[in-house]
């Protein structure tokens, strides 16, 4: 159970907060790159850490992360023209790049002196593995970029999605930290025959132990998790994944098609997750591909042109009573809305978390917070996070594996937690 205090330091993440100060030091998704498709394209709004920021491409094809109002009097850039190499304000024409320098003062006589007195905050923004990823921290601590595994693949290995999630981002990421839950939440009433989630993960155990226990180890990235079920046999079925500063986890493994989730604060009450399934060998099959777009199941469907689920908070989730007392613990159908349903209401947006009452499952959730809460408060002191530098420590990926009953599970986890060359 945390404190007051420590669970306001956890949750908030605007400019100036501790924790929004440590996300600040990372390189983080700002947006689907499909969302600015193409050189010249229209300018998308992006909030991420309680910032308001406009993306848009250059005549170039660069992408651009800037501040959302413009200087001259605060009018909003979403709607300017993206031309000749800049984003031009509608109001009175100033323009700006995409480094965020005014490059035309039009509409005075002094213009063409002062614009070079003018600017606009302007993050950096790489576009890699289908994402525009933005640094929004100090310029002398920019990291070096990310080397996640996935980054180096085509994007025909690849399926991402994006949603939208009203409550705290660490509400959400808790759920990945959480290996009993999944035999309640994600349950079928038939012992999982009819289970989606169980059939893709062919070699997966043929005894669900509701009562996992986590074998746990501080990394450079963040934590190795080894969740680990007694089998029916006597043998040990063990889960290895990972959570990295600040926000990633790479839960779901299957024996070919992995996972990484990702989740980025738009504001201390709502949150962005990126959603990702990839192949390092070969390029999605259609199969997959099918399930993934339409299935419904593992990625939930979409209101158009959004990313808000068609099952959520406003329409109960589309919770069916029938096959909750037929077919699913939950009767809600979609993996991840079966999810939303618990998280985006523990005890509101932002769970005081004060009420808690926590037992051994949930060791991974404390041992993250604790993590989470040290290096906010270093960075306070003054200590840059370590992990933000050390991109080759995040090339980890997520197994799985069956070990004899008398194996201690701890003397073999840690080589799952070294980087893949």
């Amino acid at each position: 159970m945390l404190t007051q205090e420590e669970n306001t330091m956890l949750t908030q993440v605007g400019p100036g907060t501790p924790m929004g100060e440590l996300f600040r030091r990372y390189w983080m998704p700002a947006m689907l790159s499909e969302e600015i498709p193409g050189a010249d394209s229209t300018p998308a709004r992006v909030k991420i850490l309680g910032e308001n920021l406009v993306a848009f491409r250059d005549s170039n094809g660069n992408p651009g992360v800037i501040d959302a109002y413009c200087p001259h009097r605060g009018a909003p850039l979403f709607f300017g023209r993206n031309e000749e190499c800049g984003l031009r304000c509608v109001y009175h024409g100033w323009k700006f790049d995409v480094d965020g320098k005014c490059v035309d003062l039009p509409n005075s006589p002094e213009g063409e002196t002062y614009k070079d007195k003018v600017s606009i905050a302007a993050y950096p923004a790489v576009d890699k593995g289908g994402i525009i990823w933005v640094y929004m921290g100090p310029k002398e601590n920019q990291p070096p970029f990310h080397q996640f595994q996935w980054l180096d693949l085509p994007l025909s290995h690849i399926f991402m999605q994006k949603t939208t999630l009203n409550c705290n981002y660490f509400q959400s990421m808790e759920g990945d930290l959480d290996a009993s839950h999944a035999y309640f939440l994600h349950r079928t009433l038939d012992d999982q025959t009819a289970n989606i989630s169980a059939r893709i993960r062919e070699d997966g155990p043929t005894y669900f132990d509701p009562t996992p226990r986590y074998a746990l180890e501080d990394t450079d990235y963040g934590l190795l998790m080894g969740a680990i079920r007694k089998q029916s046999d006597g043998s040990q079925f063990v889960s290895v994944a990972h959570w990295m500063l600040p926000s990633y986890t790479t839960p779901g493994a299957s024996p070919t098609v992995l996972q990484m989730n990702i989740r980025v604060p738009i504001d201390d009450e709502n949150c962005f997750q990126y959603r990702l399934r990839y192949d390092l060998n070969e390029p999605l099959s259609a199969q997959e591909l099918n399930e993934d777009k339409y299935g419904g199941f593992l990625f939930p469907e979409l209101i158009p042109g959004t990313h808000i689920t068609v099952a959520n908070k406003s329409n109960d989730y589309l919770v069916d009573r029938v096959a909750q007392k037929n077919y699913s613990f939950t009767g809600i159908k979609a993996f991840q809305i079966q999810d939303l349903a618990l998280i985006e209401d523990q005890w509101g947006p932002v769970s005081p978390r004060t009420g808690e009452h926590l037992v051994s499952a949930d060791t991974a959730v404390i041992r993250v917070r604790q993590i989470m809460l040290k290096a906010a408060r270093d960075l306070m002191e003054g200590t840059e996070p370590e992990s933000a530098t050390n991109p080759k420590a995040y090339r980890v990926l997520p197994d799985r594996m069956t070990l004899p009953g008398d194996v201690v599970v701890e003397d073999v986890l840690s080589p799952f937690g070294v980087p893949k060359q």
